[in-house]
């Protein structure tokens, strides 16, 4: 059983953390420039001068491309903690991930079959 006690380095390390992030922000405040003006305040993207509405929509094929990524790269934190626990897992644990990369592969498979990565 963990008593409050034990948590009092956790507690130090968050308050020493964000300490550290406040006298940080606090002195770039204080010290940094302090100039503005019209070039300044413009918005900046990649270099590339702005034209039209940033209202403008989106196709749905960029969302579905993002959401997709993300779907798939979770499955890489899942992939972690079992090769770093492999031995231990033994065969057990290589048929629960050869399952977990067959589901894997067959969402994959079924967004390739309707064309969600073709773009167009």
């Amino acid at each position: 059983m963990s008593a409050p006690h034990d948590f009092l380095p956790v507690i130090i390390q968050v308050l020493i953390a964000a300490g550290f992030v406040g006298v940080a922000l606090g002195f770039a405040a204080w010290l940094g420039p302090k100039r503005g003006g019209r070039h300044k305040d413009e918005s900046f993207e990649c270099g590339i001068e702005q034209h039209g509405n940033a209202r403008a929509p989106f196709s749905v094929k960029y969302f579905l491309i993002a959401i997709l990524f993300v779907l798939f790269d979770v499955e890489v934190i899942f992939m972690y903690p079992w090769a770093v626990n492999f031995k231990a897992l033994g065969w057990f644990g290589f048929v629960e991930m050869l399952v977990f990369l067959g589901f894997v592969l067959a969402g994959f498979y079924y967004v390739i079959k309707k064309g969600a990565l073709k773009w167009e």
